[in-house]
């Protein structure tokens, strides 16, 4: 049983769709627990159960759920239980720490980001096993809980499905044609492709930079940022806009807004970009660049950097070193980028198998008395 506050989207939840695929395949009864969501479709169709629990709001009254949430356990007859984010984990941390140590089920927690660390966010260091997403986790894990013990830390990257995400993937005539009565202004330019959803930390302002700076250079480019705006962040998405009218790169720059077809639009991509000045825990859109054979220029930090280096190491520069990435960029561009190796070291299948390792290796292993 996976437990998650939601099933809209997000990494978090197309992890737990991805294990629960996979946790069936193998012959066994996942179920996930959310408050609902659009992927509850897609999840149902797998043929995977789902139950409707508000779990995931940010309230002690959320806590009253923790006796459902016990009776769940035994009357599913849970083996594994699987927390992924905080407060699902206090709901049921509470629900299994109460129960027999010698019948309860198994307790495996995700540490998918670096949390605030404060008793709060020490509820996902509380499973018998931890499972890290990235090295950075791993150090974040090891840096801010010492009480933890490391042996039972597991890393096990995100993946991406080469099926889904194939090397050299083009998009059909049909999109690529909306796509230029769209976006006329990217033909035979030099696309920069930015994704990430508007907020100061994923770079935009850096990529501003990029662009007069190239366009000085005489680079034919245009910069794509792909992502939406939460209403929280409107005052820097004004403030972006500002910028890109101050420096006179309407023409050279477009906000795209929000997308379903990010794969298509990295795939006619010429760079994707990696800005985030915070690193991120992985990355899944750097590394489904990548996957797809798309060159990545990112700030070596973080995730991504750890992608980078295993799979495209001439695309790691210094966080925030804007000078070298329009260095390397005017390289790529005169010279063409290196290509993308055929290794796919972060597979779907990987961490599909991975996981499935550690709930067979916890489940087999001798239990904690307490």
């Amino acid at each position: 049983m996976q437990l998650v506050p939601e099933l809209e989207s997000g990494g978090v939840e197309r992890g737990t769709v991805e294990i629960a695929a996979a946790l069936l395949a193998a012959g066994h009864r996942p179920i996930v627990v959310s408050g609902g969501g659009r992927m509850v479709a897609e999840l149902e169709a797998l043929g995977v159960r789902h139950i409707t629990l508000p779990i995931g709001k940010k309230s002690l009254w959320t806590l009253r759920h923790v006796r459902t949430l016990r009776r769940l356990f035994v009357a599913q007859g849970v083996d594994i239980v699987h927390l992924r984010s905080r407060m699902p984990a206090w709901v049921g941390w509470l629900a299994w720490r109460r129960m027999d140590p010698a019948t309860r089920p198994r307790l495996i927690t995700t540490v998918h980001g670096p949390y605030s660390v404060n008793a709060y966010s020490a509820v996902m260091l509380r499973g018998e096993r931890v499972i890290a997403v990235s090295e950075m986790i791993v150090d974040y894990i090891r840096r801010n809980y010492p009480w933890v013990g490391m042996a039972n830390v597991r890393r096990i990257y995100r993946g991406v499905d080469p099926v889904a995400f194939p090397a050299g993937y083009r998009p059909d005539a049909a999109w690529l044609a909306a796509w230029e009565a769209q976006f006329p202004q990217t033909r035979d330019r030099w696309v920069l492709t930015l994704p990430g959803r508007i907020t100061r930390w994923k770079g935009q302002l850096d990529l501003l930079d990029i662009v007069t700076r190239l366009k000085a250079a005489g680079v034919p480019v245009h910069g794509l940022i792909v992502g939406g705006a939460h209403p929280r962040k409107r005052r820097f998405l004004s403030e972006l806009e500002q910028a890109i009218a101050q420096r006179g790169l309407a023409g050279d720059i477009t906000l795209v807004g929000q997308r379903s077809d990010l794969r298509e639009i990295m795939a006619i991509s010429d760079v994707v970009l990696s800005l985030s000045t915070d690193p991120e825990a992985f990355g899944r859109v750097s590394l489904e660049a990548l996957t797809l054979g798309r060159p990545v220029l990112g700030y070596a930090h973080g995730g991504v950097g750890e992608q980078l280096s295993a799979m495209y190491p001439s695309g790691a520069i210094p966080l925030g070193d804007v000078s070298a990435a329009v260095k390397i960029l005017r390289q790529w561009h005169g010279q063409g980028a290196p290509a993308v190796p055929a290794e796919r070291p972060f597979t779907l299948q990987a961490m599909q198998d991975q996981t499935l390792a550690v709930y067979e290796a916890l489940w087999r292993s001798p239990r904690m008395e307490g």
